[in-house]
């Protein structure tokens, strides 16, 4: 009874240890079942899962698969922030300079990449992107670096970014077509952020976008002061970025312009930093932009992942995206145009006057930094940052780990031409909550809050009625996702620091989520012999 078990389990193992076969472009076009092949599952950056093994009615099953953590030098004790990628039973883990591939089944290490780094700031790796046989990331040092999936060797690595102008890199790659698009990091020099597409197979730069006017004439180059101001605007690009193939379109956020927190020498909107824009991932022009944090000087990145769906407006079937702002705002608009269909604050604000004919909000001067402080709410972690959302189709609702804070903010430079920061905030109530948004209306439709402050995990939905996230107690938690009811818990010893993300293989469904440089697997228990 046992034996063809045996040789099911010898098979997989097979298929792991040599086959790694290369990704089916397909897959980035359908819903992650068997397979988890970029850093939101799918291009639409859902994270929403359609597999229901694992449902409402038993999740309370749900146990530890399985542990991996590596020891490898210089990465022991490294948070892991970025999402596992899963191709053909492979578990693809990055870590800052790091690739690890691991047996989707048990987590044994098949082989691990060290990149030998020439500095940068290690702040985080987000994950990686796989084209055919071959995984791309980026590394703190400003590399793209491209390794073969069968045994992780390098074939080559192209800078992406100066080291020396203190840019770094740490975003998840993404592929369209026969594009690896990558951002760059870096808010300590005054320095522009861009966008760039690089060919697979040689890493050359096939175009590069500027979200800033490098010269005078250029788009956006009326909301600056001067030429000046402008080329040294900031604007990152370090978040992640959605597709839709029907329009052809990518769409991603922006960073906080520069100097961060002193912008009272570069009035103006600072086009196109803190916005959301849509380009042509063939040529990487600007098709419209919409810009949620207009002169930011709070360091509201707006680098938050632009969500995909479709719905009903006017009782038209319609092309949407939603965004949960670190500003604190909630958007939908009309991704063909970048038209807002839905503004409104998910967590209480105090910084903007209300909103613009575009749906754009108003920034009120008296929320500046000042010299003498201003209450100000969010603080500068943001009601949102980087760690992702999800969108259930099942029950319509858009799920953030939200939080709501104020804090004082100073401004400490008041030199004609302030430079990098020049500011700060400091202090002040901060509580965090999980909030489920309703994408019509933009109303709450139902929040859990955790205990304490904290608990900016990612979050993944599923078909099986469930929530996915961390808490702010070292938990991760399992929800009814049309409720919010707490399920189910496991303790993991550190706060959750990436997103969960979950596959199928051989009928059984995994889910796998990070606390500090740990990485967890969680599955069904199986019936014990004697029930079966």
């Amino acid at each position: 009874m046992r034996f063809p078990h045996t040789i099911i389990a010898f098979a997989a193992l097979a298929a792991s240890l040599f086959g790694q076969e290369p990704l089916n472009p397909a897959k980035l076009l359908q819903q992650p079942t068997d397979t988890w092949p970029g850093y939101n599952g799918d291009y639409s950056g859902r994270r929403f899962s359609p597999l229901k093994s694992i449902n409402s009615t038993n999740v309370f099953n749900m146990s530890l698969q399985w542990i991996y953590r590596s020891t490898a030098p210089g990465a022991a004790g490294v948070a892991i922030k970025g999402t596992p990628l899963e191709v053909n039973g492979v578990v693809y883990l990055t870590a800052p300079d790091h690739v690890w591939a691991l047996d989707a089944r048990n987590g044994h290490e098949l082989w691990h990449h060290a990149h030998k780094s020439q500095g940068g700031i290690h702040i985080g790796n987000r994950g990686a992107a796989i084209y055919g046989n071959w995984l791309y990331f980026e590394t703190p040092d400003c590399q793209l670096v491209s390794l073969n999936i069968k045994d992780g060797s390098e074939r080559w690595h192209k800078q992406v970014c100066d080291l020396d102008q203190m840019y770094y890199a740490s975003v998840a790659p993404i592929i369209v077509k026969n594009h690896v698009l990558v951002g760059v990091s870096g808010d300590d020099l005054d320095i522009p952020g861009y966008f760039e597409s690089r060919d697979p197979e040689t890493g050359d730069l096939q175009w590069h976008w500027s979200a800033v006017p490098l010269k005078k004439g250029d788009p956006g180059y009326e909301t600056w002061p001067n030429l000046d101001a402008a080329a040294h605007g900031g604007g990152m690009t370090w978040g992640t970025t959605t597709y839709d193939p029907e329009l052809n379109l990518i769409y991603l956020g922006t960073g906080n312009p520069q100097p961060v927190i002193a912008g009272q020498k570069r009035p103006g909107d600072n086009l196109y930093t803190a916005s959301i824009v849509a380009l042509n991932p063939d040529t990487g022009k600007l098709q419209w932009y919409f810009q949620p944090s207009p002169h930011d000087t709070h360091d509201w990145d707006n680098v938050e992942v632009p969500v995909l769906f479709d719905g009903t407006v006017a009782g038209k079937k319609t092309k949407l995206m939603a965004m949960a702002c670190r500003n604190g705002w909630f958007f939908v608009l009309e991704r063909a145009t970048g038209k807002a269909i839905v503004s409104k604050e998910f967590v209480k604000t105090n910084w903007a006057k209300g909103i613009d004919k575009r749906g754009q909000p108003i920034p009120d001067p008296a929320k500046e930094p000042q010299f003498a402080g201003a209450l100000v709410s969010p603080n500068q972690g943001g009601a949102a940052n980087w760690p992702p959302p999800s969108y259930s189709p099942d029950t319509g609702l858009f799920y953030i780990n939200a939080t709501r804070a104020y804090s004082v903010w100073y401004l400490y430079d008041l030199d004609d031409k302030p430079e990098g920061w020049g500011g700060t905030d400091r202090g002040g109530f901060s509580e965090s909550i999980l909030e489920a948004i309703d994408v019509n209306t933009g109303a709450i439709k139902w929040k859990h809050k955790w205990e304490g402050p904290g608990g900016r995990s990612g979050v993944m939905s599923t078909a099986g009625n469930l929530l996915f996230a961390g808490d702010t107690s070292n938990n991760f938690v399992a929800l009814n996702a049309k409720t919010g009811d707490p399920l189910w818990h496991a303790a993991l010893g550190s706060s959750v620091s990436n997103a969960p993300m979950s596959y199928e293989l051989d009928g059984r469904q995994s889910v796998l989520i990070a606390a500090g440089d740990t990485l967890f697997a969680f599955t069904l228990n199986e019936k014990p012999d004697y029930q079966k």
